[in-house]
């Protein structure tokens, strides 16, 4: 059965988080609100805490799990991070983009999909960042909603969709929208890998500059 816990969105409740901290701990699963829609958070180091996260959204296997983390240094713990990465997490962070890097081995072979690279963003979300904070790494950041459904947009949406979470940190809606931008920079330039809420062409001019 699922926990629920009423959260602010834009206050951390440090019981709460405590209780989702011990959750992913333990290998479980907690939903949470970000700038955009509710995510799962479980723990990218653990391949059972991962193998949990597809099977319950009855996910490809084959599809890299994204990153959520608190700071730019947390991000840096689980991927390698060079100057033209840098200057977007600068630019842009707390906010919509992920930015794709290599993986640094801690983090599970799982999370990865069939590549070895991860995509990473700051979240503009206080519930979301202060997750990653209390647990001391990035969480992972799928979209709660099983494979090919709509995202859910409320906590109760998600228990509805989503019944194995473990718990739910229900902040009432989420602000909806587009999902992150996701962004690579290859040797030749960067690729967009996903448009999303911030606009292809503010990237590229910011790192025109």
């Amino acid at each position: 059965m699922t926990t629920r816990l009423r959260v602010e969105a834009d206050r951390l409740d440090a019981d709460a988080l405590a209780r989702a901290v011990e959750v992913l701990r333990s290998g479980g699963l907690v939903a949470y609100p970000t700038d955009t829609v509710y995510g799962i958070a479980a723990d990218p180091r653990s391949d059972l805490a991962v193998e949990r996260v597809f099977a319950l959204k009855n996910r490809d296997p084959g599809t890299a799990v994204p990153l959520i983390a608190s700071d730019t240094e947390q991000a840096m713990a689980a991927g390698e991070f060079g100057p033209r990465e840098l200057r977007l997490a600068e630019a842009f962070w707390p906010g919509p983009l992920s930015i794709v890097v290599p993986a640094k081995p801690v983090l599970s072979r799982a999370v990865m999909g069939e590549r070895d690279s991860i995509a990473v963003r700051v979240p503009a979300h206080a519930v979301a960042r202060g997750l990653a904070a209390a647990f001391g790494f990035c969480i992972t950041a799928t979209s709660a909603n099983p494979s090919g459904g709509a995202p859910a947009e409320a906590g109760d949406r998600v228990i509805e969709i989503l019944p194995g979470v473990d718990l739910v940190l229900d902040a009432g809606r989420a602000p909806g929208g587009l999902p992150s931008t996701i962004v690579a920079l290859e040797d030749d330039g960067p690729v967009l890998v996903r448009a999303g809420a911030i606009a292809w062409d503010r990237v590229i001019k910011l790192l025109a500059q």
